[in-house]
C-alpha cells in the first residue's frame, strides 16, 4: 500500500473551456493521457486547485483531470456570483468531460468537493466509475450553522473571536447573512477585510494542529476574497438544494458505484456526523474513520486513506 504522495508532476493539457456566455473554467490533465479517467473537484466552494491534487493518483495509470470551478482560482470572471450554483457546477463537469472526450471518470472530491461529487453522480451516475469522498458536507443548515455560528466556536473561541467580532453585535444573531452583505458591498477595503476575516476562520480551523503558513497562505487577498465570496453565497442559498436532506435521500441513486468515505474522526470544519449518516444510508461503501485526523487531505492519515482508495480503484 502506498502511503506517502506521488512525485510531483506538470499538467501535459491545460486550457479554458467556455461554459457559458458569462463563465469560463480552467481545466489541466496530467499523468497517463491514455490511462484510467479521474476529475478532482476542490473544496471551498471558491478554494480552486492546487498542484498538490494531481498527486494523489498514480501518474503511470491514471488520466488525471483538474478545474478550477466558476469565479475561482484560474477561471474568469473572478469571484463571480452570478450564474454560479451547484447546478451550473454540475453541469460544467459534464460539458467538461464531452469537451476532452472521456466516456466515464472516477469523481474524487474532499469537502465541498464531496458535495458536488454527490450532486454530479445523483445527476449523472452513468459516467461514472467508482468515487472517493472525504470530510463529507452536505450543506444543510444544521451543518453551515454548526461552522459558522455555534459549534466550532466551542473549540476555537480565540479564533473565531476575531471571525465573529468583525460584525456588529445587531447583526450577529446571522454571520452568513451579514458576511454576505460586507462581502457584496460596493466598499473594497470592507469586501478585503470580510474576506479575509471569513477565511481565516476555516484556515484555522482545517487541521489537529494548526498550520500558521496554511493560515497565512489562505487570507492572500486574491485568494480569500474568491473562496469567501463564493462560499458564503454557497451557504447563504443552502447549496441551492431543493431539500435540506437531498443529497442523504438520494443515495439510492448512486448506490451501485463502488465507493469509500473517509472521515476524520476530530474534523471541526464538517463533523462526522454527517458521513456516518451517508455511510448509514449508503451500506455498499467502504467507510474509513481516521481516529487522529482533523478535515484536510493533507492530515496525514488521511492522506494515506485517500492512497488507498485512489490505489484499491485502479
Amino acid at each position: 500500500m502506498t502511503h506517502q504522495l506521488f512525485p510531483e508532476i506538470e499538467p501535459y493539457a491545460s486550457g479554458h473551456l467556455q461554459v457559458s456566455e458569462l463563465h469560463r473554467i480552467y481545466w489541466e490533465e496530467s499523468g497517463n493521457k491514455n490511462g484510467k479517467p479521474v476529475v478532482i473537484l476542490h473544496g471551498g466552494p471558491g478554494a480552486g486547485s492546487s498542484p498538490l491534487m494531481r498527486r494523489f493518483h498514480d501518474p503511470e495509470h491514471y488520466r488525471i483531470i483538474v478545474l478550477d470551478q466558476r469565479g475561482c482560482g484560474r477561471s474568469t470572471p473572478f469571484a463571480e456570483l452570478e450564474e454560479n450554483t451547484t447546478w451550473h457546477l454540475v453541469e460544467d463537469l459534464e460539458k467538461l468531460r464531452k469537451f476532452l472526450g472521456v466516456d466515464k471518470w472516477q469523481v474524487f472530491g474532499g469537502s465541498w468537493g464531496s458535495t458536488l461529487a454527490l450532486a454530479y453522480a445523483q445527476s449523472h451516475p452513468e459516467v461514472v466509475t467508482e468515487i472517493i469522498l472525504r470530510g463529507i458536507f452536505t450543506v444543510r443548515r444544521s451543518e453551515v450553522q454548526w461552522f459558522n455560528q455555534w459549534g466550532a466556536s466551542e473549540l476555537f473561541p480565540d479564533e473565531f473571536e476575531l471571525y465573529k467580532s468583525f460584525i456588529p453585535g445587531d447583526e450577529q444573531d446571522d454571520l452568513v447573512e451579514a458576511y454576505h452583505r460586507r462581502l457584496t458591498c460596493d466598499d473594497e477595503a470592507v469586501r478585503l477585510e470580510a474576506a479575509r476575516r471569513w477565511t481565516r476562520w476555516e484556515a484555522a480551523t482545517l487541521s489537529v494542529i494548526p498550520d500558521p503558513l496554511r493560515v497565512e497562505a489562505l487570507v492572500e487577498p486574491q485568494i480569500a476574497l474568491a473562496f469567501a465570496r463564493i462560499e458564503c453565497h454557497y451557504f447563504r442559498n443552502q447549496g441551492f438544494f431543493e431539500r435540506q436532506e437531498q443529497l442523504l435521500e438520494d443515495v439510492g441513486r448512486i448506490r451501485h458505484i463502488p465507493a469509500q468515505i473517509i472521515q476524520g474522526r476530530y474534523d471541526v470544519v464538517t463533523p462526522m456526523r454527517t458521513a456516518w449518516e451517508l455511510a448509514n444510508r449508503w451500506p455498499e461503501a467502504q467507510f474509513v474513520v481516521v481516529e487522529d485526523a482533523g478535515h484536510t487531505m493533507t492530515e496525514p492519515g488521511i492522506t494515506q486513506a485517500l492512497l488507498a482508495a485512489t490505489e484499491a480503484f485502479k
